[in-house]
């Protein structure tokens, strides 16, 4: 399965060592300015190379346009596009070609398939969420037209057991988190943060953590009241963004400590008029329907599985092999992944209202 959406579609392929990533994004609005810089800005988010927390590899990761875009604008064909790969040195994973890597694709690909890439992972690698990226970042540029009020932020809000203070600001964080290699609005934490992931990566180990978004001035209804809910439909986007293990919304599986009493959002009116909460413990989805008050969610990432340090594994004849792993690997994926969760966020709420045909 090689697609996600409903209206709005998007077909990915590509492999980590392979020509290129890209994408064709089908049920795109038409008549959407389209900025080239703002979409190549997103990709440099997630760029690699970028700082002394990610892996080495350098690519520039400019995206092309193939289709679907006429003298800056979307004419409502399908959107194509690709980003070539370039910085891939596959002889780095020639010792990988007949081993099972602990908590990687290898086994199960070469079970189901009959075949893998070895080279940097191949299908399975996280450089497919190149193609994610570029599609949230046009999702964002519809958004700015259809729901101008509305404001979609991520950012690093736990690297291991050090945890950031919540934004109170989506502005003020976002310079912040914009100025520090994590991604983080916590300045203090962020450089602990830091600290942190060049110590694990000095172990040749990796570590793990979480990326938080939060969606202000959503519009009321979005969603559906069974199997369609929108909280649900941004788990099964975000869990299918690679090393992603969990997904929680409002104060998710911390509810499950608390009383009705205290976890009850009372209803009243704003000063525009409006009703809203006096609390948002819902996240912003009630029924699985957005409620108008801002979503909440957390995307939990493990620790990069290809490290360093020596790994005791098998190899596809059933012989005892111990690993050390080669290659360019980022120590810790969260700060890429927050530019990654941000984006496959803008699809998905795009994607909503499309479906819905519920815009501002």
């Amino acid at each position: 399965m090689n697609s996600i959406g409903q209206i709005l579609r998007l077909t990915t392929f590509g492999e980590s060592h392979g020509a290129a990533i890209g994408g064709i994004l089908d049920g795109f609005p038409t008549g959407i300015t389209i900025d080239m810089d703002f979409v190549q800005q997103e990709l440099n988010k997630r760029r690699p190379g970028q700082s002394a927390v990610t892996t080495g590899r350098q690519e520039a990761d400019k995206v092309e346009f193939l289709s679907g875009i006429m003298e800056g604008v979307s004419t409502g064909t399908p959107i194509a596009f690709i980003v070539r790969n370039a910085d891939h040195h596959s002889s780095d994973y020639d010792n990988l070609k007949d081993l099972f890597r602990p908590s990687h694709a290898d086994f199960t690909y070469l079970s189901k398939y009959g075949i893998r890439d070895h080279r940097g992972g191949g299908r399975a690698s996280a450089r497919t969420t190149i193609a994610q990226c570029v599609a949230g970042a046009l999702a964002k540029l519809a958004l700015k037209q259809l729901a101008p009020q509305m404001d979609i932020y991520a950012f690093c809000s736990q690297i291991g057991t050090i945890y950031a203070n919540n934004p109170a600001d989506i502005k003020a964080a976002r310079a912040i988190s914009d100025s520090n290699a994590v991604r983080c609005p916590d300045s203090e934490a962020a450089n602990k943060m830091e600290s942190l992931i060049k110590e694990v990566h000095k172990e040749q180990d990796s570590i793990g953590g979480v990326v938080s978004c939060i969606i202000e001035n959503c519009p009321v209804g979005l969603g559906e009241p069974l199997f369609d809910k929108l909280h649900a439909r941004l788990g099964y986007t975000m869990l299918n963004i690679n090393a992603a293990k969990g997904f929680e919304y409002g104060d998710g599986f911390y509810s499950a400590t608390q009383r009705g009493s205290y976890h009850n959002d009372s209803f009243t009116t704003n000063k525009k008029g409006n009703i809203a909460t006096t609390s948002n413990h819902s996240g912003g989805i009630q029924g699985g329907i957005s409620n108008g008050q801002t979503i909440s969610f957390r995307v939990a990432f493990k620790p990069t599985p290809t490290i360093g340090i020596a790994q005791q594994t098998v190899d596809k004849n059933l012989n005892a092999v111990t690993l050390e792993a080669k290659g360019r690997h980022d120590p810790c994926v969260v700060p890429r992944a927050v530019p990654v969760v941000e984006n496959c966020a803008a699809f998905v709420i795009l994607d909503s209202i499309l479906t819905n045909k519920i815009w501002q």
